[in-house]
């Protein structure tokens, strides 16, 4: 059986303090930034990937739960690719237990990637035909990885014609206080334009004025460049 010491040793063969570099700020490691505390050791996503499906298989769920708490990002984020590998595999009782071990540590799910990586994938998915009131409560937390987690959740719904929930967050969510969760809203949007644009284009109707203009932005940057200008200029 593999340990969360055989990743540990894995990922720092791979460590580059330079990349840590470049991570660390663009992941907002930085003093007032919102990845503030944390700390990258340089490994790539493509490797951290390689890495994940190497030891999947043979690291307990224990153990993905343990390295899940670790200080270093890209054990985080590889705690999380290995919980993607296993729920993707799992039987219903194994699934939700990796459920249950994610809602249980959203606080170590501290930035975007880490969310994006996991919340359209396992929690979203757990959902599908389930009781999604959890996603309530997410988007009503203080922390603003919950209410992310929140939002991309959907990605699943949306994935199966269901864009029910992403309205419903949107609309909540329309005077969030967080960049990413303008951005996450606006991607999801986008999204269920890209199946539905007419179902896109109900919502933008009744909310483009008041949303942020960075949301606005994601939800309609696939549109073609005259109806963006009229969404943009308030005269949609």
């Amino acid at each position: 059986m593999a340990t969360t010491a055989d990743v540990r040793h894995a990922l720092a063969r791979l460590a580059d303090p330079r990349r840590a570099q470049a991570s660390s700020r663009f992941l907002q490691m930085v003093p007032g930034g919102y990845g503030e505390g944390d700390t990258a050791i340089g490994v790539s996503v493509p490797e951290q990937r390689r890495v994940a499906a190497r030891y999947w298989r043979d690291l307990s769920l224990a153990d993905a739960a343990k390295l899940l708490t670790s200080g270093v990002h890209e054990e985080r984020l590889t705690s999380l690719l290995i919980l993607v590998r296993k729920f993707t595999r799992a039987d219903e009782t194994e699934r939700g237990q990796i459920v249950d071990v994610v809602l249980a540590n959203t606080g170590h799910i501290n930035n975007w990637d880490l969310v994006d990586s996991s919340a359209p994938y396992i929690v979203g998915p757990w959902l599908i035909d389930k009781d999604r009131s959890v996603l309530d409560r997410l988007a009503g937390s203080s922390l603003v990885w919950d209410r992310r987690i929140a939002v991309m959740a959907t990605f699943a719904f949306i994935r199966a014609g269901d864009f029910d929930w992403t309205f419903r967050l949107a609309e909540r969510l329309l005077r969030d206080p967080h960049d990413l969760i303008h951005k996450a809203v606006g991607w999801m949007l986008r999204e269920v334009g890209n199946r539905d644009r007419v179902a896109e284009e109900e919502f933008l109707a009744r909310h483009y004025r008041v949303m942020p203009r960075v949301m606005l932005r994601y939800a309609i940057e696939k549109f073609d460049p005259q109806r963006r200008g009229e969404y943009l200029a308030g005269v949609a």
